[in-house]
């Protein structure tokens, strides 16, 4: 197929099969933000809009915060040299995001800010490689993240804040378009032909609406001629009205979780800090998601069609910091276990079960004919399924337990089953449990 730069042509390329069947992904907010690494404690200011904040609504905790911590005069691009990555090692990250049970994985090329973490001929002097790591940090990323079997996806900002050539495009009501022929355009199609992403998020597009980015014309060229063509999946964030709308998957708007099924591939991308996405040195400790809380999230948009995409900050040293890999390894081990409910699942003819008292959200497997029952915030030992019609081959299994588990059937519809002690004890302790069920419709 030779698809066409109009919407309805790109609209119509089916979705590679990867993606849906991936279910889980990280996503990694780092770049200069990431020195400043601060938003106030109040949330409603993430990380990695610092310059915008400071500069841009010029909001008086940011100016405050710069006043007291830093030289008269300093500007945002005084940050670069302090961030260093020094401690950055990918194959390190690689092997925690492997642990973690997700299967894709997309860090920041360039955020708002327009630094770019990889080279590019028209990023000049404001990259991670002429400036502050002197590295290609999205080259070594891509190359770590791959060899652990993973799949390598780029986040993308359309436009820039302060670029000068953007400012004058929007100056003209975007009748000019010097940043995107200069600018935007080369970037992209550096980032594609280098990298070879198989997943491109792009954002910062609300602004001005595609044609001004010429967003068709670059899916046409990805989907029929770029060394990515077959496997390529894109988001929905082309232009101003085409989020929820055109392009790939849909997300709709950040942390987007509906909480039904949707009839349209989607992702709920989120973030492990409830206010920000770079990575805030004044977070604290509950600002984070408990596991339990993730858990609700990945249980609750698998079921509904999505995947999920969770965000990490890194430090500006290269770290992952402790709590969010402690969050990732947690949700390795519940997923080591449920897994078979999640990957290559598809929703079930019931989401959220009607037990309003006991939690749960179901998945299927087609092939095998097994429903998958996700009980969160399980509490006690007996849980009451209404939703599932039994039959005299049903069958109740907890994922992770070699035991047997007792159930009592409610005529031809609905369940109560009893788990074990003993069971309990096989367990992560995150009060999610997956239950495996046979013979069910």
């Amino acid at each position: 197929t030779t698809y066409k730069p109009t919407w309805a042509s790109l609209d119509a390329r089916p979705l590679p099969d990867w993606y849906d069947e991936s279910k889980v992904g990280i996503f990694i907010h780092w770049g200069v933000f990431s020195v400043p690494s601060w938003g106030p404690p109040s949330g409603g200011a993430s990380g990695e809009w610092f310059w915008w904040e400071w500069k841009g609504e010029k909001k008086p905790a940011f100016e405050k915060f710069m006043k007291d911590n830093y030289r008269p005069g300093f500007t945002y691009p005084d940050f670069a040299s302090q961030f260093k990555a020094e401690l950055f090692n990918a194959t390190q990250w690689a092997r925690v995001f492997k642990m973690s049970g997700a299967k894709y994985i997309v860090p920041t090329s360039k955020h708002h800010e327009g630094w770019c973490n990889f080279n590019s001929s028209v990023c000049w002097n404001w990259n991670s490689l002429d400036l502050g790591p002197k590295r290609d940090l999205i080259g070594e990323i891509s190359k770590a993240v791959r060899a652990e079997g993973l799949t390598f996806g780029a986040y993308h900002s359309l436009f820039e804040w302060f670029n000068p050539l953007y400012l004058a495009d929007k100056k003209s009501g975007f009748k000019t378009t010097d940043y995107v022929k200069d600018i935007l355009q080369p970037e992209l199609h550096d980032l594609v032909n280098q990298y070879h992403p198989d997943l491109i998020w792009s954002d910062g597009d609300w602004e001005a609406g595609d044609e001004y980015w010429q967003s068709k014309e670059f899916l046409a060229w990805l989907y029929n001629e770029s060394p990515v063509k077959d496997k390529v999946v894109v988001n929905d964030r082309w232009g101003k009205g085409d989020t929820c709308k055109n392009g790939g998957y849909w997300t709709c708007h950040d942390r987007y979780n509906p909480g039904k099924l949707q009839n349209h591939k989607w992702e709920n991308a989120m973030t492990l800090d409830k206010f920000s996405w770079g990575y805030r040195r004044n977070a604290a400790a509950d600002d984070y998601l408990t596991i339990e809380e993730l858990l609700w999230q990945v249980t609750s948009t698998v079921s509904c069609g999505g995947n999920i995409l969770i965000n990490i900050g890194p430090t500006h040293d290269g770290r992952i910091p402790d709590i969010m890999e402690e969050r990732l390894l947690q949700l390795g081990q519940f997923l080591n276990i449920a897994g078979d409910g999640i990957y290559k699942s598809k929703p079930w003819r019931v989401q959220e079960g009607a037990n309003k008292d006991q939690p749960v959200w179901y998945t299927q497997n087609k092939a095998k004919g097994t429903v998958y029952a996700f009980w969160n915030r399980a509490n006690g030992t007996d849980l009451m399924l209404p939703d599932p019609k039994t039959s005299a081959n049903t069958t109740v299994k907890l994922m992770g337990y070699k035991g047997k588990i007792a159930f009592t059937k409610h005529g031809s519809q609905g369940l109560s089953i009893k788990v074990p002690g003993e069971a309990i004890l096989s367990q992560p302790p995150f009060k999610v449990w997956a239950f495996e069920l046979e013979g069910v419709m």
